[in-house]
């Protein structure tokens, strides 16, 4: 049994953690919604309220993934209980490429079956797929890599595997790349893949780098819905 310093060390590092996560995320929308606002601000200098309008529309839309940002994952670092309900997976994993640019990778999806549905909250699911899709796409750049998506029911759970055609994880760092501050990449955080763990055991689920013989691949695990 831990002591009580040991438990507020790890709650602290647990904190620590989300908060630099949510201003990784916060940062990206604060970028598109200061991009958006310099455009409808030109558009109404010019008098086009009807070219401004799309604009503005982005900003009400980044907001509100703002603050769904703040409360997901704040709720995660306070050890929550989350909020999960039968979610249609192939919507999640389209959400999760939204805020990705276009022709970003070539994509590839195999859910069987199509209608394929897991117990999860679809925010936080949908983050953990991003930060895979993310990290493929920045270990391939400037190249955008192949990525396969693959899901599929196994008992009462539901196996999602992300497989890239990248470099792969280098063998020091695959031992560890659950842990926070473990990155192979310049300038990156090495905080992206410790949320997607803690995400994944919020659910009762699970997430590891398996064995592939080209690029990286993640398998993740979840509560499935009875059929």
């Amino acid at each position: 049994m831990g002591t009580v310093e040991d438990e507020t060390r790890e709650r602290l590092t647990v904190l620590g953690e989300i908060a630099a996560e949510v201003a990784h995320e916060l940062r990206n929308v604060l970028q598109v919604i200061s991009a958006s606002a310099y455009v409808a601000r030109q558009d109404a200098a010019r008098g086009d309220a009807a070219a401004a309008l799309p604009h503005i529309q982005k900003i009400e839309r980044n907001s509100r993934i703002a603050h769904g940002i703040v409360d997901d994952l704040m709720a995660l670092a306070r050890g929550e209980t989350l909020h999960c309900e039968p979610v249609l997976l192939a919507e999640v994993v389209v959400a999760s490429r939204a805020d990705l640019a276009p022709g970003s990778a070539d994509w590839e999806d195999s859910l069987e079956p199509r209608d394929l549905r897991v117990r999860a909250h679809s925010g936080l699911l949908c983050r953990l797929i991003h930060v895979l899709y993310e990290n493929s796409i920045h270990a391939t750049a400037p190249r955008p890599p192949h990525i396969a998506t693959r899901a599929r029911r196994v008992g009462e759970r539901v196996t999602v595997e992300v497989a890239d055609d990248g470099p792969g994880v280098p063998p020091e760092i695959a031992v560890r790349v659950f842990e926070p501050l473990v990155t192979a990449r310049p300038g990156g955080t090495g905080l992206g893949l410790a949320l997607a763990r803690r995400i994944a055991m919020a659910h009762g689920g699970s997430i590891a780098l398996v064995d592939a013989p080209v690029g990286a691949t993640f398998r993740l695990e979840l509560p499935g819905v009875g059929s």
